[in-house]
């Protein structure tokens, strides 16, 4: 797996937090730095975390299902790609406004293991694929911290309008690059 696969995969697993920021951005009339930097480092620091742990999970497990790696990545992408694509038309298309502190610790933990359970599930297909972890998670972090940042920001100015298709094509992100796994170690081993 190379450098611009890994960056399309941290898009990808970013729409989620996109959707989410984008939702807190309208949950406050004009956001200061701090309200735009929290969802960032909060998104960003998980999205880095959950792959690294998937990783060294993967890791364990690669010598017993090596040659069946390239399908259970195939799975895994096309299951949560295929997810957030669903999801993205399920989502309540409102715009109101959150209650309580939208910022708060708990609320921010909580929406940022949310977004990045998906992230768990890739850093095992990295694994299979013996990708630099280090690289790909710094990529990851750096992809969602800016990508949030920008969805408290566009939230704020435009409602609700972006968030079910940001994360729809997030998740044709991930099945796309499935399906391009499955046909290059099909058609090349």
């Amino acid at each position: 797996m190379g450098l611009l696969e890994i960056v399309f995969i941290a898009i990808g697993l970013a729409m989620d937090a996109f959707a989410v920021s984008i939702s807190l951005g309208l949950s406050i009339e004009k956001p200061k730095l701090r309200e735009i930097i929290i969802p960032g480092v909060y998104f960003g620091s998980f999205q880095s975390l959950m792959p690294m742990l998937g990783y060294f999970v993967g890791i364990y497990f690669v010598a017993k299902i090596e040659n069946l790696d390239h399908w259970i990545a195939f799975v895994l992408l096309g299951f949560i790609g295929g997810k957030m694509m669903r999801d993205s038309f399920s989502k309540e298309r409102g715009g109101r406004r959150m209650g309580g502190d939208s910022f708060g610790f708990m609320r921010m933990l909580v929406l940022a293991i949310a977004t990045s359970i998906d992230a768990l599930a890739v850093g095992i297909t990295f694994a299979f694929f013996q990708v630099n972890i280090y690289t790909a998670v710094l990529i990851t972090g750096a992809t969602t911290f800016f990508i949030a940042m920008c969805g408290v920001m566009i939230g704020n100015m435009f409602g609700t309008r972006f968030r079910s298709k940001a994360e729809f094509t997030g998740g044709a992100v991930l099945v796309l690059i499935g399906i391009k796994i499955v046909i290059e170690h099909s058609f090349f081993l």
